[in-house]
């Protein structure tokens, strides 16, 4: 009998720019303290599946998109968006810069006002807002076998992330950040400053467990919640979505590169380096007794040999790799890992803040703040 194929790699390239700028929401509710002129430091992002001859050269889509996204927010950048949009929310704003990107192939944009909030808006014009919380707190993993570091009692400072997708067909305004803020108070009650073995259901409290947890507790109240990411590490953590789990797993690499393919006027044609962050995503069912999909140190063991052959290393000595943009490192290390780590859904690679190519099996999923 033939095994199924492999479904086929997607890949979208993705660039961020910054800008500051100022606004007042007139339409929330008075008394609201973004009533008020007020300014942020944002940052916007756009995601794209461009064609492969859409760029100067081969590798070169990241920068021709971040030209793209640059020149939007350069219209935006110490300004007053009132100036420029009648109301200018986090989602309202993702609509004006998707409208003026001169781009194939945009599958969303997002902007993030402040670290800890922001919110994409797809190509169905479903916007996806996010806020990120914190809690402090203690646990252990009672069913890990003897000898591993999570079956002692230790903390973490956990970050949460709550997503709520609210199909409004353009609507200014989804949900209020406020709003999410009150949904979230009962829950941190409960986790913070606790031991998480303590709190009813969370006797094994994995990220996983963890994750589904805050989902259970906060859909009721919240139908459009989406996704509940919770990191219980700077580098790791878990996404649930009602039915599916998902794990990460970051890494920073410092390598040499050169694009073989880029116009000796280019910059990027000479020889050069990142500090690039790596994100393997892996989807794997829920294991019933251990509470987890795959064991993050298990998933850092197997790829070290990868990682060591590629940290530290010029990257365009490599025959394998046919150039050194994300998405050609991005697709080699996809199938170089997944043959250690069949569970591998998805390989981010960014050069520097919101830049580079998420590439896999499914794309689907929150792209998380980087």
């Amino acid at each position: 009998m033939s095994s199924a194929p492999t479904p086929a790699l997607l890949t979208l390239h993705a660039a961020s720019s910054r800008f500051e700028a100022a606004r007042q929401v007139d339409m929330l509710p008075d008394g609201h303290r973004c009533r008020r002129m007020h300014g942020h430091g944002f940052t916007a992002t756009a995601y794209a599946a461009v064609p492969a001859d859409w760029a100067a050269y081969s590798g070169g889509e990241v920068a021709a998109l971040q030209r793209q996204i640059d020149r939007c927010t350069g219209l935006l950048d110490y300004g007053v968006l009132n100036e420029r949009l009648a109301q200018p929310t986090d989602e309202n704003l993702a609509r004006w810069i998707r409208e003026r990107l001169d781009a194939p192939g945009i599958d969303r944009v997002a902007v993030q006002s402040t670290p800890n909030q922001g919110v994409e808006v797809d190509a169905r014009d479903h916007a996806h807002v996010w806020r990120r919380y914190r809690f402090q707190a203690a646990h252990q993993l009672p069913h890990v076998p003897p000898g591993h570091k999570c079956g002692r009692l230790h903390g973490h400072g956990f970050e949460v992330i709550v997503h709520a997708n609210q199909d409004l067909a353009g609507a200014d305004l989804s949900i209020d950040y406020d709003h999410l803020d009150a949904l979230w108070a009962p829950i941190a009650a409960q986790l913070d400053y606790r031991c998480l073995n303590e709190v009813a259901g969370l006797e094994n409290p994995t990220s996983e467990m963890i994750s589904s947890w805050i989902w259970e507790q906060l859909k009721p109240a919240l139908p459009t919640l989406s996704w509940v990411t919770v990191y219980e590490t700077a580098s790791c953590g878990a996404t649930f979505d009602g039915s599916t789990y998902r794990i990460w797993k970051d890494f920073t690499i410092d390598s040499a590169v050169r694009y073989r393919h880029a116009p000796d006027s280019d910059p990027r044609h000479a020889i050069h380096g990142h500090t690039y962050t790596l994100r393997l995503h892996l989807q794997a069912p829920l294991d019933q007794v251990m509470g987890w999909t795959v064991d993050f140190g298990d998933v850092k063991a197997v790829f070290d040999p990868i990682f060591k052959s590629i940290d530290h290393h010029p990257l365009h000595e490599r025959a394998e790799l046919a150039d050194c943009d994300t998405a050609t490192i991005a697709r080699w290390l996809h199938e170089v890992t997944r043959r250690e780590l069949p569970q591998l859904a998805r390989v981010d690679l960014f050069e520097s803040e919101g830049c580079g190519s998420l590439v896999g099996i499914d794309l689907g999923g929150p792209a998380l703040p980087v």
